[in-house]
């Protein structure tokens, strides 16, 4: 596409989101000058699009009031974060009660893209896994930094690997700034708390990495193909390398309940929870204990969350999260004992 007609297109774009828009904004927003922005506006009157021309010294352009515009136009951009915001609204149980509208939306939004466009989104939800279950609240968008979404040439051309199987050159930057440029055989992409990741085999390392898409500066497709493991759960890898990953501390807890019970009420991510050998006879059977194993920046958070699972628990370490929890328990146990002055009561 030619840029003027490109730029005819962004007009109509902005004129269709609503409201008087004026000459030297509509210039500043196209990059032209105001003369080459009448121009263009002609050229949107002579299509039979009504475009009105509000003279004074703020007027401008407008779409005529009342006017039904064609079916919507979608770059590369608003036809993912559609897609996208339709399935995670889907998972988040975020819909009418009419269930089945979100799905009809995004056939008819399949249906008009490009077929080179539509399959490389195709190949995006195909190879797209999710680590929370269906139903949870999606994280609020406020606690994800802007820095944290990934492009979307990176995405598209990730997925398109996952698809076919085919190797990825990256560029990627570390946590500490570290820049490098590695090879990946991806397995998947997986969206874990309003972050990105992808996940599979380094050939110069051999082993399984995961990498956050936002970190990813160009991701380019090699030639030839490799075989992905069977069997391999690529939300499951992103989960423990999230929770194996180096931190300030080491925590370890047995807590007596099973590790599917104990696991139901940790934050995804944050623990590798596993069963304990049962000891002595068959009424040992119903006290089952776990083993929570959890590396993180902070302890005062934790007492809280031992205290939610509802269950005996024993410390292993570290030391000072004893003490945090004999204070959270007696802070717990003198609001408890407080009463409110008389006229509250």
């Amino acid at each position: 596409m030619s840029r003027p007609i490109a730029r005819v297109l962004m007009l109509l774009e902005l004129l269709q989101s609503g409201g008087l828009r004026t000459v030297a904004e509509l210039a500043a927003r196209l990059d032209v000058d105001e003369r080459t922005v009448r121009r263009y506006a002609q050229h949107l009157l002579d299509l039979d699009l009504p475009v009105e021309s509000v003279r004074g010294r703020h007027g401008g352009y407008r779409i005529a009031p009342g006017y039904r515009m064609p079916p919507l136009m979608l770059s590369d951009d608003e036809a993912l974060a559609v897609l996208l915001g339709l399935l995670a609204g889907r998972r988040a149980g975020l819909m009418t009660a009419t269930g089945a509208a979100s799905e009809t939306a995004a056939a008819k939004i399949r249906r008009v893209l490009p077929a080179r466009l539509g399959g490389r989104l195709d190949a995006v939800l195909g190879s797209l896994a999710f680590t929370a279950a269906p139903g949870t609240p999606a994280v609020p968008r406020t606690a994800v930094p802007q820095t944290a979404v990934p492009q979307t040439g990176v995405l598209l051309s990730l997925a398109d690997a996952v698809r076919h199987h085919r190797p990825v050159s990256i560029r990627y930057t570390a946590a500490d700034g570290r820049r490098s440029e590695r090879t990946l055989h991806p397995y998947g992409l997986v969206a874990h708390a309003g972050r990105w990741y992808v996940t599979g085999a380094d050939p110069a390392l051999g082993e399984d990495r995961s990498f956050r898409l936002d970190r990813i500066t160009e991701a380019k497709t090699l030639t030839g193909t490799f075989d992905p493991p069977t069997g391999y759960d690529p939300a499951e890898r992103v989960l423990s390398g999230i929770a194996s990953a180096p931190y300030r501390h080491e925590v370890t807890v047995r807590v007596q309940g099973t590790a599917e019970y104990v696991r139901a009420r940790l934050p995804a991510g944050i623990a590798i929870v596993e069963d304990l050998p049962s000891e002595g006879g068959p009424e040992a059977e119903t006290e089952r204990w776990s083993r929570v194993e959890m590396r993180v920046d902070r302890l005062d958070w934790l007492p809280a969350v031992l205290a939610s699972l509802d269950r005996p628990f024993v410390i292993e370490r570290p030391d000072e999260l004893r003490g945090l929890v004999t204070r959270f328990a007696a802070r717990l146990a003198e609001s408890a004992r407080r009463q409110g002055p008389p006229h509250a009561r």
